[in-house]
């Protein structure tokens, strides 16, 4: 029997449990063709970026490893994300950082314009891709005392507040001109080595520098702004100035989108159980979807429970009101292994939750049958969900399962082995 046949065969057994369920296994796959992932440009080339001076990454950031074929131009990260994509079936985009721009002649962060990044706007236009955006507060002499906009040198908070607008002008361009909306994600590393005894005249910095970059008002049909809390990072292990809670009560005041990043809290606080929380008050959010082993350690995102979680709390609260991008940079693997696994991780848990009998979990639990809930929750983990996404797969004319080991190997013989 051919695999295609198998694969089919799979595929009709598995509609018809889930049919016994009152799933329709072709309407779940038709939501999850929908759902856009955000592919993080900074795996490609272990958060280096193409500055001129560029020195690799700082801030509390690190990428492990030296696996050989880190992209080291434009020309060959498009190439690889090229090919990453090729792997890859559902709807993709491509999440920028500033640092990624197109320039023969140095250009300092804050006098950035759209034309540094016009060849990003037309190559994603040829894929009929959106762009995501963030400005890079880290990797820079402006950022090495360890505070950006929250720094008490006036001159410098002015740098970093003219960068991020920058950012958010280049950001509405790309939505225009691609007619997909850009996310804009403003991340920032200050905080103190040590225990401070003023946080809050830090966290009054960052407040009124971020007031200073949101009088400037852009087309929300363009570019939505979010922003992104952290507990801590190297050399800021005591106190984050953009802590959680700063950034909610901000995001809600300000009607921003909150970013949750799956490794910026404790490490057994989990951003699962926030998003219905955040939705509640929010009319947008923005994940960082990370896999943190002990810290904030940016592995690869594999299909685990969290993961699960995440997958399942997006599907029960709206996938439309819920922005998905991926966030790791392991150097220790193959690059383009790692963008394939990431993305496909999350469309697979994504596939299971929207082959959630969700209308019957609902009245069980609404119900007080807390007894056959837990039964019925646990059969489902059972369930053929893996033959469900092989077939998005195949339809997508895209590998299955170990299928898309080959092709990766391949072009690690013939193109990342060659880069020194």
């Amino acid at each position: 029997m051919k695999k295609e046949t198998r694969i089919e065969k799979s595929y009709q057994i598995a509609r018809e449990r889930y049919a016994e369920l009152g799933v329709d296994t072709e309407a779940a796959l038709a939501a999850l063709a929908q759902i856009p992932i955000s592919l993080h440009c900074w795996q490609g080339d272990d958060v280096i970026g193409f500055e001129r001076d560029a020195s690799g990454a700082s801030g509390g950031i690190l990428s492990t490893g030296n696996h050989p074929g880190r992209a080291r131009n434009i020309g060959e990260l498009r190439a690889d994300l090229d090919k990453a994509m090729s792997l890859l079936p559902g709807a993709l985009r491509l999440n920028l950082h500033a640092i990624y721009l197109d320039s023969d002649k140095p250009v300092d962060r804050d006098k950035l314009e759209v034309r540094h990044f016009q060849s990003w706007i037309d190559w994603a236009k040829e894929r009929g891709i959106g762009l995501d955006f963030n400005p890079t507060c880290f990797s820079h002499p402006k950022a090495a005392s360890g505070f950006t906009l929250s720094s008490p040198s006036a001159s410098i908070r002015r740098f970093w507040i003219e960068h991020v607008n920058a950012c958010r002008r280049i950001s509405a361009e790309i939505g225009r001109q691609l007619g997909k909306r850009c996310v804009m994600n403003i991340w920032v590393p200050d905080g103190f080595k040590d225990i401070p005894v003023d946080r809050a005249a830090a966290r009054k910095r960052l407040r009124d520098s971020l007031d200073e970059i949101f009088k400037v008002k852009l087309p929300a049909k363009y570019m939505r702004d979010a922003v992104e809390s952290k507990l801590f990072g190297i050399g800021v292990e005591s106190c984050t100035v953009g802590s959680h809670e700063f950034y909610m009560g901000y995001a809600q005041q300000k009607k921003l989108l909150l970013c949750l990043d799956s490794g910026h809290f404790h490490p057994t606080e989990v951003i699962s159980d926030k998003i219905s929380s955040a939705l509640l008050f929010l009319d947008e959010i923005l994940l960082h979807v990370s896999r943190p082993v002990r810290w904030d350690s940016d592995h690869v995102v594999i299909w685990d429970d969290e993961l699960q979680a995440i997958a399942s709390e997006i599907v029960r609260n709206d996938p439309r009101r819920v922005n998905i991008g991926l966030d790791y940079f392991d150097g220790t693997v193959n690059r383009i292994a790692a963008w394939t696994t990431g993305v496909r991780s999350t469309q697979r848990a994504l596939c299971r939750a929207l082959l959630e009998p969700a209308a019957e979990l609902r009245r069980l639990e609404r119900s007080g049958d807390y007894t056959r809930r837990m039964m019925l929750v646990e059969e489902l983990k059972a369930m053929p969900a893996a033959a469900v996404y092989d077939y998005f797969c195949l339809r997508a004319d895209r590998p299955v399962g170990g299928a898309i080991v080959p092709p990766i190997d391949d072009y690690e013989a013939k193109v990342l082995s060659k880069r020194r």
